[in-house]
């Protein structure tokens, strides 16, 4: 079986995904054909040179329908023989991408992939698919369906969270994230939105409030206490499922959740074999990938669970991870993974994550890769792990090394 390496990773800045955001005017297609095209020319890959494009994206219909993966290959400098798969994992799509890739390289399906994901949440807002998981009630019913917002709080409660905790956790981010941005430790990985006429439209992540302080979040009225407690009611629901609970503690809010943005990232994936081909160095090698479902009401707990099964199945323990990218879909999703694992704060999001910087559903799965393995060769670290909590109850994971 051959082994994956990374060879390149790369992402457009984050737009604030709001009509008066930097990237509303963007499409899905264009931000993912910019990142497309950045690959194809920083590492030099003329012709049939990747066997395929796999691209994730959580809402999948309008311009982000239709294969957006395939259309953003036709839109992009990539030869029209190379074909594109979209898929659909949710929030970790982009690195659901990236695992399908790895292990196509691994089984011999093809020397090398681009893989990656996007999400243009200004132009396709979250939930305008209609999903059934949410609105048919022969699932949602059984299953004790509640929004997002309302499984982060079952989860504060569940785990005793407090707002303060969340919130310190949300400044924290917001500070690393504004000393990363200040030290340069992205400008390896990010490729500028630009217009037609060549004049960047982004080169930084737009959604960053820094300054953010806890006299400024504790002034935020949670998000979520109003459709829990009063319409539609969904506490009530969750207290069926979960009756040992007195009631939900309703802790976040817009300062201590991830930001709503566009974004599209891609990373460069293939065999040894591939990279001597191009005449490409790998930059780290997938170790190991992994998913799991979990309990579709508190839904977003995944990152634990697939944690501890990408664990068992490779002999390893946490211990011997060096540093961690867990998704900030929520504060209490991170708050969680560190209770669960008992780990030290500074080895988790080093650089900031979703709070500060946003959170493009389908693309954030390959931002966060990226942004590990920067990280780890500006450490000088070795081993690395990426997580993502996923709607309706699922989490993904990918250990990468250093090479």
């Amino acid at each position: 079986m051959s082994e994956a390496y990374i060879y390149d990773a790369v992402r457009t800045p984050r737009g604030k995904g709001r009509k008066d955001g930097a990237l509303h005017e963007v499409t899905a297609m264009t931000l993912s054909a910019g990142v497309l095209n950045a690959l194809k020319e920083r590492n030099g890959l003329e012709g049939h040179a990747v066997e395929d494009v796999i691209w994730g994206n959580a809402t999948q219909v309008k311009e982000q329908g239709g294969c957006l993966a395939r259309t953003a290959v036709l839109a992009s400098d990539l030869d029209e023989r190379i074909p594109g798969l979209s898929i659909n994992r949710f929030c970790a799509s982009g690195l659901e991408a990236v695992n399908l890739a790895a292990n196509q390289v691994k089984g011999g399906a093809g020397a090398g992939y681009i893989a990656g994901g996007v999400e243009c949440m200004s132009r396709v807002p979250m939930g305008s698919d209609g999903a059934a998981v949410a609105v048919d009630p022969s699932v949602a019913m059984k299953h004790y369906f509640v929004p997002q917002g309302i499984s982060a709080d079952i989860i504060a409660t569940e785990y005793g969270f407090t707002r303060d905790q969340a919130d310190a956790l949300a400044v924290e981010s917001q500070n690393r994230a504004a000393a990363a941005w200040e030290a340069e430790r992205f400008s390896k990985s990010i490729v500028p939105v630009k217009d037609q006429n060549g004049l960047t439209i982004l080169a930084t992540d737009e959604y960053m409030r820094p300054g953010t302080d806890m006299q400024a979040l504790g002034a935020l009225n949670a998000s979520f206490k109003d459709m829990g407690e009063t319409m539609p009611g969904f506490d009530k629901i969750a207290l069926m499922k979960y009756p040992h609970l007195e009631r939900i503690n309703h802790i976040h809010h817009a300062g201590n959740s991830s930001g709503i943005v566009d974004g599209s990232a891609g990373v460069l994936i293939g065999s040894r074999e591939f990279g001597e081909a191009h005449g490409l160095k790998p930059r780290a090698r997938i170790r190991a990938t992994a998913k799991i479902g979990t309990d579709p009401t508190i839904m977003l707990t995944g990152p634990v669970p697939v944690t501890e099964k990408i664990m068992a199945d490779n002999g390893m323990s946490v211990s011997d991870i060096d540093l961690f990218e867990v998704n900030e879909a929520f504060a209490s999703v991170v708050l969680r993974f560190m209770q669960a694992f008992d780990v030290d704060p500074a080895l988790v999001n080093p650089n900031g994550g979703a709070i500060a910087m946003g959170h493009p559903l389908g693309a954030t799965g390959a931002i966060i890769l990226g942004t590990l393995l920067d990280e780890l060769e500006r450490q000088d670290k070795e081993l690395g792990l990426a997580t993502l909590c996923v709607a309706s109850g699922m989490g993904a994971a990918t250990i990468i090394e250093r090479v």
